[in-house]
């Protein structure tokens, strides 16, 4: 093998990476204004995520990632509410204010939000709930074609009790980003089982970032 060949070969590896990188893009979405209201409960959970000090780091996404779940129908294990209607997950509104969130029966619940077509999902961003500081329990998030879930799913974030390899992490204005590496489904499933707070479950917002898979 000659010289030439080497530094031929060095150089499209450098060419491949630049263009990979280049393609390439933080992802953006707007965040709510911080807000903690009433007295602060004291946390004490088990292997908790250390707290983020500053602006959370760029996640870099491919070129053209939108959020797919803007507007689109979500289902619960739930039924009816307790608090607030299913729509107010996928409505683009952020904030913490009462009125701009949805509260779902105790015990193991889910949200599951139909992205209407098959998608290579980059990240999933969750806001449970952020004037108060405080932790959800057994936080899973799947993706998966089958709307029942009992086959072909992926499992992108797992802080259960049972199992769970994630951490726990304390609910903060910037929502919790969750890096998916390319799940392909068409649905999104996100599990919870009370809080640090109370028994009940909550949902601000759930933001998709994918693009239509080819």
């Amino acid at each position: 093998m000659n010289k030439s060949f080497l530094l031929l070969t060095a150089a499209a590896l450098l060419a491949a990476t630049a263009a990979f990188a280049e393609d390439k893009v933080p992802l953006k979405t707007d965040l709510p204004k911080p807000l903690f209201v009433g007295t602060p409960v004291p946390i004490n959970v088990p292997n908790l995520e250390p707290q983020q000090k500053g602006k959370r780091p760029d996640f870099l996404v491919p070129a053209g990632t939108v959020n797919l779940a803007k507007g689109k129908k979500v289902t619960s294990s739930s039924g009816d509410p307790v608090v607030g209607t299913l729509d107010l997950v996928t409505d683009g509104d952020k904030e913490g204010d009462e009125g701009s969130w949805v509260e779902l029966d105790p015990g193991k619940q889910w949200v599951q939000i139909d992205l209407e077509k098959t998608a290579d999902i980059s990240a999933v961003i969750v806001w449970h709930f952020h004037s108060q500081q405080r932790v959800y329990f057994d936080v899973v998030v799947q993706v998966s074609d089958d709307p029942k879930f009992e086959k072909d799913v992926t499992t992108i974030f797992n802080n259960s009790a049972d199992g769970g390899k994630d951490l726990a992490y304390i609910e903060t204005y910037e929502g919790k980003l969750i890096d998916a590496k390319g799940a392909k489904g068409r649905y999104v499933r996100l599990y919870s089982k009370g809080n640090t707070t109370n028994k009940m479950n909550h949902y601000i917002e759930v933001e998709v970032f994918g693009k239509p898979a080819a």
